[in-house]
Order: structure tokens, then C-alpha cells, then sequence
């Protein structure tokens, strides 16, 4: 079709080299964050704390706040090493049992699809063009499993890297507090930007070093090699799941318990180290906040590039074997990569925050600048990197497009996301109007609370989905089900940028617990809180966007299972479909109801050990005796790794029931209708429980007039916020971010094990 300008060696030197940038430059972060030091090694150790660009100002202000205090940072290093440790035994107890379901996955994976061509060594004819002959269908059950088992792989290390990163920080993060907001800041926000560099650059070198291996077997059969090559993003959303639903019942286990018992019972402050629960709470601010939400984006980038790379394998770029082009998803990554790390120095290096009303507006300029370079980056790459025009395989035809339609796909997924980033910011910030009314509410009681925050949720779910809806009907106009994959890649191009902001939040949570635990004054924990408030909003500008690109890519692979299986069209008024669609529109409420439920009975156990610990061990309100801690974060454990299981098991197996049993035409009825309720479902759950969140701290910080009225803490409408919060943490943490997965993880599953649904399924209708 033409020829580009972007030669092969070219793309096979680029995408490597940035992913390698990202990972050096993850590691620049990660070293200048280790000089923040947490022994006091001399007299004037802590002259050395994260000595700045202006060594005697610093010094100044350490005097000013007391800082020599040696006993203060040793508080702060017992209290990290606690966190870490929790953190770190609770995730090796989590993957010892997703190792083995992943063990049985990938040996099922191998067996359904090797049973295709009854485990024939033969070549047989290609799917969509019976003239060529192609791989057996026993290599693809063979490479399908690796990939598997490497995406699972990547998956796990990214979420467990980041996790440390994140242990690792919070201490000197609130040492950092110390000498001021902007300081602090910095940390948090660098140790965020190692997470999200190390994620986005592991995640695209291990894809571009698996299709180069692979090739090494396929030649010249690319729709075989990409097809295997989708087994990559099933391994890293099955592995999300469990972190996600793991995760997010043990912190809202321990956050729930710690709240009931602690704030509204004992009227004692939030990370009191009086209260056992406390390092349970922090610990799962990591694992399920942090680990979770890597794997998470993780799957979504995975499986957005195997959707895209999929389609493009049977397009005019498989076809005529064009690797620059076939590689387009891959060459957008890494120039996501370059542009996030410009944008990162921006918050950095160029503009230093100086108080604390700079903070959110700075990790907004993220979001704004890392779209705007982006955009220039995608023109750029779509010009390069495309042959002028080419076609797109279209269910069965190939439509003629142009690379200017290219770039409009993947540029409205982005600026999409970037919308769905800022409505969601909008409800759920206490800066304006959505939460100070739920605020408001909380003067007549809890139950009004929860009335408005609720209605806040639905009413939250209308843009985003408008905005969904749009970047769907362009880029299918443009460039069919190729077109979609493209926007969701947009979406996640600045996922370094995304997940730097996203980690920021709960890395500034710990740090606000750290400062409440080793008792550092009220100053400082107003330092602390603040960068927390806007790491709420952002975590939940990181939701929208995992679930808006979640929404994409589910559709994206939809498409490409359906053209797979060789459906022609989805009859929605044909019965096999109708019963899927109404099923599937149903699962997305089954699943929340298993997480909420896990959380409700595990804060349950929590709230008893708590009480329990308050009325016998004497002298713990007073401070002369320690908590039990290990009891509470031993609860959260042991409950989290039980309870992770059916709700995992519902998402997995559902793709595997209806395929085999009802075959492909009511699969493809479950895959629309769970992405349809389970996009909606997770919209308002995330962005109520946030809103209650933020409302909660807009009355604790009094900064309006507004707020000292509802205020102070313990007032009868701050208890009643905090009841509100306490309902919306399994919506926010637990619930909702977990559903993004379910979407993705189905329409993933049922395209790895299409081959075999299309010639095996819908066992009930043959006997029928």
C-alpha cells in the first residue's frame, strides 16, 4: 500500500531504547529519593536528610522545627519497616495461591486450545485465508500458554515493585514534611513517577522481546504469532483480579475497623497509634491501592496493544508483513514514555510548590501537559511510522484507511480520558460544589449523607460515559474495531504520567499515618493531609481513567473475538444472545456483591479484635501500652486471601461456562451486556465512595467558613461524614476498581480460547 517513513531497523531499535530510558530514568528517581535518610548517623544527621538545592535554607528551617530529634526519625523507620513488612508477607501469601491457579490456568489454556486440531503437528490452512497454510493449532496452544504465563509474570513484578517503592517512601516523605509542603511533595510524587516508569517500560519491552521470539518460530504466519501473542494480556488482567479484590478487601477491612472502633466509638484521631488496626490500615493502602492499581493498568495496556496488534495481524499490515506499521501500538508506548518523562521534570524541576494550595493544580498541569505533548507525539509517530493509507480488517472485508484517521483515534481516546479525568475530579474534590453539598448533607445525620452521596454517584456516571460513547463512534468510523484498540491505547499512552499521580496518593496516606504514629506536631500533619486530600482526588482521576480505557478495550477485544470466532453478526434478537446479554448484564452486580459482602464480614472480625484489644488490655487509651498490631494485620490476611477466591473464580470461569455450554453466540450476548452495566456500576461506585472520602476531609481541614460550621472533629456531622466514608471505602477500593477488570479480563479470556469455543462450544444447543 506504500512504504514508511520509519524504516524497520528503526522501530526495532526505538521501542527498546525507550523502554530502557524509562527504566533508567525510574531508577535517577528512586536514587534521589534514597538520600532522604532515615538513621540519624552524626550530630547533625539530619542536615543530611534530602539535602536540597539550597543546603542552608534547609538547615534554617530544620532549626525552626526542631527537626534534631533524633528519637523522632527513629519512630518514623520502625513504623515504615512495620508497613513494609506486612506489605511484602501478605503479597507472598497472595501470589503462593495465584501461582497455583495460574499453574492450572495455563495448563488448561494449553489442553482447550491443542484440543482444536486434536493436537495435530500438521500445518493446516490459515482462518482467514484457507489458501495459505499456517502454524498448527498446537503452537498456538504452546506459545498462547507462555505469553500467558509471561503477562501473569510481569504482572505480579510490577505490582510488587511498586509496593516496595511505596514502603520505601513514606517515611521519607513525612521526614520530608518537615522542612516543608513542596519537599514533600517531591518525594511522594517521585516515588510515584518510579512506579509508573518502571511499569510502562517493563510492560513494553517484555511485549516487543516476546513478538521477536515468537517470530523467530512463526515467519511469515503473523496471524498465528499475534494471536498467541493475546494469551500476554490475559496472564496480566488474571493476576490484576486477584490483586485488586485481595488487595482491596484487606485495606478496607483494616480501614473500616480502625474507623468504626476508633473515630466514632473512641473519639481518638485517625492513625492514632492507639488503635491495633492502625498498621493494618497502612499496610493496605500498599497492597491494595498501589500493587492493585499497577496490575490493573498494567492488564489494561497489555490487553489494549494484543487487541490492537490482533486485528492488525489479519489487516494489510499482517498481510503484506509490514513491521513498522504492525507495530504502531508498540511505537505510541514508547513515545508515551519519552513524553510522561518530560512532563514528570515539569512537577519536578521546573516549577517548585511553595504552599499547599499548589498541590492539586500541579498534578493536574500533569495530566494537561502530558496530553497536550502526546498529542504532538501521536501526529508525529502517525506520520512516520503509517504507510499514507492501507486497510483495516472490518468483519470480513478490509476497509480503505488513512493514517490522519489513525492519529484522530488514538487523539480522541486520549483527550477522552483526560475529560473522564477531569469530571471525575470534579465530583469527587472537595474544591467544588458535588462534594460540599454531600458535606452539607451530613448536618441532618448519616442517612441524608449517604442519600446525596449516592445520587453524586449516578449523576457522576453521564459525561464519561457521553465521552466513552463518542471516542467509540469516531474510531470505528474511521477504522473499525482497530480504530477502538487505538483510542484505548490513547487513553493509557501517558500511563507512566497516570500512575505516578495515581501512586502519589496513598504513598502521602502513609505518610500522614507515619506522622500521627510517631507524634510530630500538628504542623506537620497538616503538611501531611493535605498532600493526602489531593492524592484522594487524584486516585480517583486514576480510576476514571482505568475504567474509561477499560471500557475500550473490552469493546476492542469483543470486536476481536467476535471476528475470531467467526460470528457474522450479533443478532440481539435472537434468543442465545438475549440470554447472554441479560446475564452478563447481571454478573458485574453479582461480583460487587461478593466483594462488598467479603469486606462487610472481614471489618466485622476487625471491629471485635479492636474493641476487644481496647476493653482488656489496660492502659492502652492512655498510651502506657502498646496494641497488638500483628492480630489485626493477621485478620486482614487470612480473610483477604479467603475471600479473594469466589469472586475471582465468578469472573474466570463465566467465559469458560457459557462458551463451552451455550457456545459463541451467547458469549458474545455475556460480553456486551457485563461491559455495559459494568462500566456504569463502576463509575458511581468509585466516585460516590471518593466523594464521601473528600467530604469527610473538607469537614476535618475547616479551611471555609462553610466547613467550621459542619466542624470540628467529633461533631455530630463529622461523625456522621465519617459514617459515609466508612460505607463508600469498599465502593472506592474494593468494588469498583475491581470491575474494570472484570469487563477487560472476560472479553480477554474469551478471545484466548475462541479457537476452541468456535469449534467445540455450545455443547447444551447440539443435544437440543
Amino acid at each position: 500500500m506504500g512504504v514508511t517513513l520509519l524504516p524497520d531497523l528503526g522501530t526495532e531499535i526505538l521501542i527498546p531504547v525507550c523502554a530502557v530510558v524509562g527504566i533508567a530514568f525510574s531508577l535517577i528517581q528512586w536514587l534521589l529519593v534514597s538520600k532522604v535518610k532515615l538513621t540519624p548517623s552524626s550530630e547533625h544527621a539530619s542536615a543530611n536528610n534530602g539535602a536540597g538545592k539550597n543546603g542552608f535554607a534547609d538547615h534554617l528551617i530544620e532549626e525552626e522545627e526542631g527537626i534534631n530529634d533524633h528519637s523522632v526519625v527513629l519512630k518514623c523507620a520502625d513504623i515504615q519497616t512495620a508497613i513494609s513488612e506486612g506489605a511484602t508477607s501478605f503479597l507472598f501469601t497472595e501470589y503462593q495461591y495465584v501461582g497455583v491457579f495460574m499453574a492450572a490456568f495455563a495448563v488448561l489454556i494449553f489442553l482447550f486450545l491443542g484440543s482444536v486440531e486434536g493436537f495435530s503437528t500438521k500445518n493446516q490452512p490459515c482462518t482467514y485465508d484457507e489458501t495459505k497454510s499456517c502454524k498448527p493449532a498446537l503452537a498456538t496452544a504452546l506459545f498462547s500458554t507462555i505469553s500467558f504465563v509471561l503477562g501473569a509474570v510481569t504482572s505480579v513484578v510490577s505490582g510488587f515493585l511498586g509496593m516496595k517503592i511505596a514502603t520505601y517512601a513514606n517515611a521519607r516523605t513525612t521526614l520530608e514534611a518537615r522542612k516543608g509542603v513542596g519537599k514533600a511533595f517531591i518525594t511522594a510524587f517521585r516515588s510515584g513517577a518510579v512506579m509508573g516508569f518502571l511499569l510502562a517500560a517493563n510492560g513494553l519491552l517484555v511485549l516487543f522481546i516476546a513478538i521477536n521470539l515468537f517470530k523467530l518460530y512463526y515467519g511469515d504466519d503473523w496471524g498465528g504469532l499475534f494471536e498467541s501473542i493475546t494469551g500476554y494480556g490475559l496472564g496480566g488482567s488474571s493476576m490484576a483480579l486477584f490483586g485488586r479484590v485481595g488487595g482491596g478487601i484487606y485495606t478496607k477491612a483494616a480501614d473500616v475497623g480502625a474507623d468504626l472502633v476508633g473515630k466514632i466509638e473512641r473519639d481518638i484521631p485517625e492513625d492514632d497509634p492507639r488503635n491495633p488496626a492502625v498498621i493494618a490500615d497502612n499496610v493496605g493502602d500498599n497492597v491494595g491501592d498501589i500493587a492493585g492499581m499497577g496490575s490493573d493498568l498494567f492488564g489494561s495496556y497489555a490487553e489494549s496493544s494484543c487487541a490492537a496488534l490482533v486485528v492488525a495481524s489479519i489487516s494489510s499490515f499482517g498481510i503484506n508483513h509490514e513491521f513498522t506499521p504492525m507495530l504502531y501500538p508498540l511505537i505510541i508506548s514508547s513515545v508515551g514514555i519519552i513524553v510522561c518523562l518530560i512532563t514528570t521534570l515539569f512537577a519536578t524541576d521546573i516549577f517548585e510548590i511553595k504552599a499547599v494550595k499548589e498541590i492539586e493544580p500541579a498534578l493536574k498541569k500533569q495530566l494537561i501537559i502530558s496530553t497536550i505533548l502526546m498529542t504532538v507525539g501521536v501526529a508525529v509517530v502517525s506520520w512516520v511510522a503509517l504507510p499514507s493509507s492501507f486497510t483495516i480488517f472490518n468483519f470480513g472485508t478490509q476497509k480503505v484507511v488513512y493514517n490522519w484517521q489513525l492519529f484522530l483515534c488514538v487523539a480522541v481516546g486520549l483527550w477522552a480520558g483526560l475529560i473522564i479525568g477531569f469530571v471525575t475530579e470534579y465530583y469527587t474534590s472537595n474544591a467544588y460544589s458535588p462534594v460540599q453539598d454531600v458535606a452539607d448533607s451530613c448536618r441532618t445525620g448519616a442517612a441524608t449523607n449517604v442519600i446525596f452521596g449516592l445520587a453524586l454517584g449516578y449523576k457522576s456516571v453521564i459525561i464519561p460515559i457521553f465521552a466513552i460513547a463518542l471516542s467509540i463512534f469516531v474510531s470505528f468510523s474511521f477504522a473499525a474495531m482497530y480504530g477502538i484498540a487505538m483510542s484505548a491505547l490513547g487513553m493509557l499512552s501517558t500511563i507512566a504520567t497516570g500512575l505516578a499521580i495515581d501512586a502519589y496518593g496513598p504513598i502521602s496516606d502513609n505518610a500522614g499515618g507515619i506522622a500521627e504514629m510517631a507524634g510530630m506536631s500538628h504542623r506537620i500533619r497538616e503538611r501531611t493531609d493535605a498532600l493526602d486530600a489531593a492524592g484522594n482526588t487524584t486516585a480517583a482521576i486514576g480510576k476514571g481513567f482505568a475504567i474509561g480505557s477499560a471500557a475500550l478495550v473490552s469493546l476492542a477485544l469483543f470486536g476481536a473475538f467476535v471476528s475470531r470466532a467467526g460470528i457474522s453478526a450479533v443478532d440481539v434478537l435472537t434468543p442465545k444472545v438475549f440470554i447472554g446479554l441479560i446475564v452478563g448484564a447481571m454478573l458485574p452486580y453479582w461480583f460487587s456483591a461478593m466483594t462488598m459482602k467479603s469486606v462487610g464480614s472481614a471489618a466485622l472480625k476487625m471491629v471485635e479484635e479492636v474493641r476487644r484489644q481496647f476493653n482488656t488490655i489496660p492502659g492502652l487509651m492512655e498510651g502506657t501500652a502498646k496494641p497488638d498490631y500483628a492480630t489485626c494485620v493477621k485478620i486482614s490476611t487470612d480473610a483477604s486471601i479467603k475471600e479473594m477466591i469466589p469472586p475471582g473464580a465468578l469472573v474466570m470461569l463465566t467465559p469458560l461456562i457459557a462458551g463451552i455450554f451455550f457456545g459463541v453466540e451467547t458469549l458474545s450476548g455475556v460480553l456486551a451486556g457485563s461491559l455495559v452495566s459494568g462500566v456504569q456500576v463502576a463509575i458511581s461506585a468509585s466516585n460516590t465512595g471518593g466523594a464521601w472520602d473528600n467530604a469527610k476531609k473538607y469537614i476535618e481541614a475547616g479551611a471555609s467558613e462553610h466547613a467550621r460550621t459542619l466542624g470540628p472533629k467529633g461533631s455530630d456531622p463529622h461523625k456522621a461524614a465519617v459514617i459515609g466514608d466508612t460505607i463508600g471505602d469498599p465502593l472506592k477500593d474494593t468494588s469498583g476498581p475491581s470491575l474494570n477488570i472484570l469487563i477487560k479480563l472476560m472479553a480477554v479470556e474469551s478471545l484466548v480460547f475462541a479457537p476452541f469455543f468456535a469449534t467445540h462450544g455450545g455443547l447444551l444447543f447440539k443435544f437440543l
